[in-house]
């Protein structure tokens, strides 16, 4: 999207929509002041009658207004002076957007005031080009239009181009999440990943079903044999530091429809599974995003592709799996094949030679249980690197939350007639004893495990986003990246 940084006086900016912010304490910053005298006074008198409160994405729209050089000033609410940060500027910048983005408009100007630091602005930016983008891909008519071209009155070239960089990487996340599963399947992903890698310069080695085989993926493969598509594990490499620098591993689960095999999902369970990848989005994203950004760190990206689909050849309840990493496997939930898939995937991680491991995943039904579906959950095998995530997410303002990962909830996944289990002995913890099967495959590399099943897919929209895949965790991604370098 093309965002532009203006020096234009707010007054004369020509513009179909005007964009201001305003805090709750109703005190108006330079540019909203400059706008409320071009307009009469307006903006007082409806900040004086509580028609304008400053609550946080509230939207308050005045059209035609007489003095300025738009079609409509739009206050949005910043909320409270005093907690604002990344996730306000975000939420702001995208709720004016989505609400602008009803219709077809080719130039909107925002003239958001604050002395912000650039991550903020970098955040507003992000928001307002995430805001005007929908799940609607195959609608004749678009509830959401992109708008033509951004102008951005305050804050640094710099911040401004990164958050359209941000932006567009969490949409890249959302259109792949959003594409239908008999369109997005793992060769198509792999196929997108390849383009993308070729565009910006990431290096590239996808595995086809042969090479799998080859690499005795045997988990990842006996979950992709009741589909008619093949799958794949695409590995992306951004070398932003010396070659002797150690790399970080981004692993996503890339299930790219769930239907729960044998162990078949009910209707309404399996509507939404087309949003099983998003792991895998997320982390091509991050990588997309790294290498625009030229971040100086060296960072691979790791994904599994599979369908987990019914046939008379899918693996069934009772089998014993053989892994990469030769642990044996008792499958006693088709339904629990994303761990599967992710076992070999971070064993080839792992012996690649990375360095530091987090990994992404929609898991379990049963982190969102425990956590609603606005929060991830973090599990991990080392509190320092763990700690080092969740203080880059606090700093972007996306919630997680981390879980125990007690040695007792191991002894759930012993198996009698293999070394591990799928699924733990009941309904309890169930978001800890998968990551207690994922931990037996990162070795003693430090790992960070992401269960994004709740916020990587929204049923119902939000003020400041559509429904569908929301590119949950890649700012925090990024956020990590940037205090690593």
């Amino acid at each position: 999207m093309n965002v532009q940084a203006t020096t234009t006086v707010v007054t004369e900016l020509e513009s179909d929509a005007m964009v201001a912010g305003i805090f709750t304490d109703g005190i108006l910053g330079s540019n909203l002041a400059d706008l409320n005298a071009a307009v009469g006074g307006a903006v007082t008198r409806l900040v004086e009658r509580r028609d304008i409160t400053g609550k946080a994405a509230e939207v308050v729209r005045v059209l035609s207004p007489s003095g300025l050089q738009a079609g409509e000033l739009v206050i949005v609410g910043l909320g409270d002076r005093a907690a604002f940060g990344q996730a306000q500027a975000l939420q702001a910048a995208g709720a004016a957007a989505k609400q602008l983005a009803g219709r077809p408009r080719n130039r909107i100007a925002y003239c958001l005031d604050g002395d912000w630091d650039d991550a903020v602005t970098s955040a507003a930016v992000c928001g307002a080009v995430t805001g005007c983008h929908g799940q609607d891909l195959y609608r004749s008519e678009r509830k959401l239009h992109v708008f033509g071209e951004i102008l951005w009155s305050t804050g640094s070239p710099q911040a401004i181009a990164e958050g359209v960089v941000l932006g567009e990487c969490i949409n890249l996340t959302r259109r792949l999440v959003n594409e239908p599963p008999s369109m997005m399947t793992p060769v198509r992903f792999a196929e997108e990943a390849a383009g993308l890698a070729t565009t910006f310069g990431l290096d590239i080695d996808v595995w086809d079903e042969r090479r799998l085989h080859d690499e005795r993926c045997g988990a990842l493969l006996s979950v992709a044999r009741g589909s008619a598509h093949p799958p794949r594990l695409v590995t992306l490499r951004y070398q932003g530091a010396a070659d002797d620098e150690p790399a970080i591993a981004l692993v996503g689960k890339g299930v790219t429809f769930d239907s729960g095999g044998y162990s078949l999902k009910p209707t309404d369970a399996m509507k939404t599974m087309k949003c099983d990848m998003a792991g895998a989005a997320t982390v091509l994203g991050a990588l997309v995003a790294v290498a625009r950004l030229s971040l100086p760190v060296n960072v691979h990206g790791y994904v599994g592709l599979v369908e987990n689909m019914v046939s008379g050849d899918a693996y069934k309840l009772g089998d014993v799996l053989t892994s990469r990493r030769g642990k044996t496997i008792e499958v006693l939930n088709t339904d629990a094949e994303g761990r599967l898939v992710l076992a070999d995937v971070l064993d080839v991680a792992v012996s690649q030679g990375a360095h530091r491991i987090i990994d992404l995943a929609t898991l379990t039904g049963a982190c969102v249980v425990a956590l609603g579906t606005d929060v991830a959950g973090v599990m991990t095998n080392d509190q320092a690197w763990c700690d080092e995530l969740i203080a880059a997410a606090q700093v972007c303002g996306e919630p997680v939350w981390q879980l125990p990962m007690f040695a007792e909830y191991a002894e759930q996944i012993k198996s009698d007639v293999a070394d591990l289990k799928n699924i733990g002995d009941g309904r309890w913890g169930g978001a800890i004893t998968a990551a207690k099967f994922l931990e037996q495959f990162v070795g003693d590399r430090p790992w960070v495990h992401v269960d994004i099943a709740g916020p990587s897919f929204a049923e119902k929209p939000k003020p400041w986003l559509d429904a569908g895949g929301t590119g949950c965790l890649l700012r925090t991604l990024l956020q990590l990246l940037r205090m690593r370098s």
